[in-house]
């Protein structure tokens, strides 16, 4: 193979890489902008926001966290903290974990929770938050 090839397929690549970060960006961005507008909403009109708890792989457990917030899927493992932060509530705990608590750290949001799982465990933050306070839009 020539160099020349070798680097054109080099800079494609990352040519590519750079276009998905910025793709996966956007999408962060437009899923932070909607939790945004949505936390002022259920602060001022409800449900009141809960503890959270995270779950252990393979059923193996919860383990308690600092953290209160409002839960975006069905099966708990996704949440949005009082700090309009979105956390992934799904880790592997140990035993001093479940016993002592853990603070899981915030992620950035998408668009679809579950995206890439099996059939009926994906949700669209829209959706997610419509069934956390539905017409909260008519609200803000």
């Amino acid at each position: 193979m020539s160099e020349d090839w070798v680097a054109q397929r080099t800079e494609a690549a990352r040519v590519q890489a750079e276009r998905l970060r910025a793709r996966q960006d956007a999408v962060h961005s437009q899923a932070e902008a909607l939790i945004a507008k949505f936390l002022p909403v259920v602060t001022a009109h409800g449900p009141a926001p809960v503890p959270l708890r995270v779950r252990g792989y393979g059923g193996r457990g919860e383990a308690r966290t600092p953290l209160n917030g409002w839960y975006l899927r069905l099966d708990r493992t996704a949440a949005i903290g009082t700090d309009g932060r979105y956390y992934t509530l799904i880790a592997p705990l140990s035993l001093a974990d479940r016993l002592r608590g853990i603070t899981p750290d915030p992620v950035r949001p998408p668009m679809i929770l579950g995206d890439g799982g099996k059939d009926g465990e994906s949700v669209e933050l829209p959706v997610a938050l419509d069934r956390v306070l539905p017409g909260w839009r008519d609200l803000a």
